[in-house]
């Protein structure tokens, strides 16, 4: 499912990049592939699952798509929107609640988010990030009679930072953390991401 939906949205940004353009580096629309370092800690409580005995982690490969808007407002300042898709791989947490076996998987996750960015100089771009976000988590209990299976969507918020380089007048490259808080429910369930991302502007 996850391999499905990536494939789709990488289809739907390659078909944008056949319209004729010419671009001004962080001036405009663009379109982006990513992809680095994903690490999620969980603890307290996730949906209907219950409370998780102890605090658990894990490390994963994330890999996305991603559309935005830049905007400079001055001679070295840029606003801009961007909305992005992603799905980790091999990256189910598992640990115990009540004593039973828990596996979390998160299935996908997308974001809204606003940056601000200063200009170094023509060509690099210095920015902040931050917005909503949501996930949508399976949450997997097996006691030694039942396994229940639930499934919900965890809102929560994001901020970070990066560079941004233009490689030429329509490629760009970036380099980014992020932390994203999908707590929402009452629980703890925190993301630490390094990620690396190609970028076409219009």
């Amino acid at each position: 499912m996850k391999s499905k939906l990536l494939i789709a949205t990488f289809v739907a940004a390659a078909g944008l990049f056949t319209v004729p353009a010419h671009a001004e580096s962080f001036d405009g629309p663009y379109v982006g592939v990513q992809g680095g370092f994903n690490r999620a800690e969980v603890a307290d409580r996730i949906d209907q699952a219950g409370a998780i005995d102890a605090d658990i982690s894990r490390e994963a490969f994330v890999l996305g798509a991603y559309a935005g808007y830049n905007q400079k407002v001055g001679e070295r300042i840029v606003l801009g929107a961007e909305a992005g898709i992603s799905a980790g791989f091999d990256d189910e947490l598992r640990g115990l609640s009540g004593g039973n076996a828990l596996t979390i998987d998160p299935r996908y996750s997308f974001d809204l988010t606003a940056r601000a960015g200063y200009l170094v100089n023509d060509k690099t771009l210095i920015y902040l990030r931050g917005g909503y976000a949501n996930t949508r988590v399976r949450a997997t209990l097996a006691s030694d009679t039942d396994v229940v299976t639930t499934s919900d969507n965890l809102d929560g918020w994001l901020v970070g930072g990066g560079v941004e380089r233009a490689l030429t007048d329509d490629i760009s490259a970036r380099l980014e953390y992020r932390y994203t808080d999908l707590g929402s429910d009452g629980g703890e369930f925190d993301q630490h991401q390094a990620l690396v991302g190609i970028s076409y502007n219009f």
